[in-house]
């Protein structure tokens, strides 16, 4: 059943796709922004309790609605299982940008990919180059991959529906408290970047097996090993390492951003990236994702026959 779920859920991602910011983004900041106006006086302790509420409580009350479901009426639990994938799970979430970019490129339209990635990054891109823009669309296009559909579907495989939204919100509250910096903020998402980092670390080393898998194996292995150290985020580091390394690609490298040519260090091997790279991205995402699937099939035979 998880296997078809995944099938169906991928389905009417596609012909459907989320409209995330309204139905996942906006009640989530609300909820975050209430917790951390309740919580948030600065320490620790007080972000773990918020974490817990935030992530932990919801995790459970799902898991156990999903059990109940599942004794009682499987095919209820089998549609409540594709609606919890298709919440948090999918390529469309992310995959319009990049196919807007990779349009502009090919189109020549310059302005109109400097635009779109302005967008999609949320930072000034007006002073980026056409290779720059291809580089970076393929840089986000990897992480985001991993983050909105390899990541859920691991932890789908491994928890069920819980799984998924454990996942989901351990990133997003994450990217809402973890990664904030700001002295008021204090070290209340302290525990919110822990957490995820412990949730993160065996999805993205599958993700980036399964990106060598599908590509050049040996090129990814050895940027894996020789370069991912090198990227300010070690779980991003690993994803685009073993992705360019599949591609023969170079990402990373400096690149113009406002008044300031932003310090990145190389990562990958080949050519530059372009927008041929970018099709050849598409490929290689869909390539793992098919993977995936194969073995989840393999799994579920195995299983049946056992």
């Amino acid at each position: 059943m998880t296997l078809f779920a995944v099938i169906v859920a991928l389905a009417l991602e596609q012909l459907r796709p989320l409209s995330v910011r309204k139905w996942v983004s906006v009640p989530l900041t609300r909820f975050a922004d209430f917790l951390e106006a309740k919580l948030n006086d600065g320490q620790k302790r007080h972000g773990t309790v918020a974490w817990g509420l935030a992530v932990v409580v919801p995790v459970i009350m799902l898991g156990a609605l999903y059990g109940a479901l599942h004794w009682l009426q499987p095919v209820a639990a089998f549609l409540f299982a594709v609606g919890v994938l298709y919440l948090t799970m999918g390529f469309r979430q992310f995959s319009h940008y990049f196919s807007e970019l990779h349009l502009a490129l090919r189109m020549g339209e310059l302005d109109q990919a400097r635009r779109i990635m302005a967008e999609w990054r949320g930072r000034s891109s007006d002073r980026l180059s056409s290779g720059e823009i291809a580089r970076l669309a393929i840089e986000q296009a990897l992480v985001a991959s991993h983050r909105c559909v390899f990541a859920p579907l691991f932890w789908f495989f491994v928890l069920g529906p819980a799984g998924a939204l454990l996942y989901r919100l351990a990133l997003f509250f994450n990217t809402q408290w973890g990664e904030r910096s700001d002295q008021e903020f204090g070290h209340f998402g302290e525990f919110s970047r822990r957490a995820f980092a412990v949730i993160d670390w065996l999805p993205v080393r599958v993700t980036a097996s399964a990106f060598a898998i599908v590509g050049d194996f040996e090129d990814a292995v050895l940027c894996w090993r020789t370069q991912a150290a090198r990227w300010g985020d070690p779980a991003a580091g690993i994803l685009l390492a073993s992705g360019a390394g599949a591609l023969g690609v170079r990402l990373g490298m400096p690149v113009h951003e406002s008044l300031d040519i932003g310090d990145r260090p190389e990562i990958g091997l080949g050519e530059d990236a372009d927008a041929d790279f970018m099709q050849s991205a598409v490929g290689l995402v869909w390539r793992a994702m098919v993977l995936g699937l194969l073995l989840m099939a393999l799994l579920w035979v195995a299983s049946w026959v056992s």
